[in-house]
């Protein structure tokens, strides 16, 4: 009896807000839509383009491990759907020698301030699920202070792990499995990061692994559509600071625009995929609980 009474409790909490739908993706916008209106098919007079691929050479090989981890609130199934659901332009295509263009432009143009938050400010930031499973990491204050980031911009020092507990198991679920999602794509479709391509580029930094999708841009707004589902009045704040995140990997001269664009439907797809996951609803709703006191 008790625990029927239990259980309807439960479902009066939790039931009337799991049926709220999730917000919908913005549309396309600035250089992102402009970009995508060009043809991303090949050019056969540049077909030489279309063989250059991430160098094996570079790989980091911490990073393929996470490609063999077990997800949170994703089923394999949907892993699988969504790996297949994106992919870039092709290297000699239209679209990607105007995105090359860009970059380059960023590269003429870009101020030493932009180029100091991009690279010392904006490039460290992002959590990583191994850090956490050790309290005495060196990294760990640091990686869980990483997980709020984009929530404390928006809300203030409050917004921290200490005072929201369910919000940190909330977000830690799912950006294991935007870590496990990054590296699925990234190592599916082996992307060349711009500078493979262009000589002309001097990066800030090169990085050991595949360029499509951004990890940063996809981190950033996985977490920015999920504060969005726990404070709405917030979304386009939240959703700012993702973009500038996004735009940040471009100053540095280390990822597509398409990059970017494509990173920004994937984190919604995922979110889309986890939504009617019985654990994940259970986590998401506990998390809001935090966000109504």
């Amino acid at each position: 009896m008790i625990s029927k009474l239990i259980a309807s409790i439960t479902l009066l909490i939790f039931g009337c807000a799991n049926s709220q739908q999730l917000q919908p993706l913005e549309p396309i916008k600035n250089h992102y839509k402009t970009l995508k209106l060009l043809s991303s098919k090949p050019n056969p007079a540049e077909a030489y383009l279309d063989s250059i691929a991430f160098p094996p050479e570079e790989y980091q090989s911490g990073s393929l491990i996470y490609v063999l981890a077990a997800h949170e609130y994703l089923m394999p199934g949907q892993v699988k759907e969504l790996k297949n659901s994106i992919t870039f332009p092709s290297n000699s295509s239209e679209q990607t020698r105007a995105e090359l263009d860009f970059l380059l432009d960023w590269q003429y143009k870009r101020t030493p301030a932009q180029e100091q938050r991009a690279a010392d400010v904006l490039a460290p930031i992002g959590y990583w699920p191994h850090i956490s499973l050790l309290k005495d990491h060196q990294r760990f204050a640091e990686n869980i202070n990483h997980l709020f980031y984009i929530g404390r911009a928006v809300m203030g020092k409050y917004c921290n792990s200490i005072n929201h507990p369910a919000t940190t198991k909330l977000l830690e679920g799912i950006t294991k499995d935007m870590r496990i999602m990054e590296f699925t794509v990234k190592y599916h479709l082996l992307r060349a990061r711009p500078y493979h391509l262009e000589s002309k580029l001097r990066p800030l930094a090169r990085i050991a692994s595949p360029s499509f999708a951004s990890g940063h841009t996809l981190w950033a707004y996985i977490q920015a559509f999920t504060w969005s589902e726990l404070i709405p009045d917030k979304r386009k704040d939240f959703l700012a600071i993702a973009y500038e995140i996004g735009e940040s990997r471009e100053i540095m001269g280390i990822h597509y625009p398409s990059d970017e664009e494509a990173a920004r439907v994937l984190a919604h797809k995922m979110l889309s995929a986890m939504w009617n996951n019985p654990k994940f609803k259970t986590d998401l709703e506990k998390a809001k609980l935090e966000w109504k006191k």
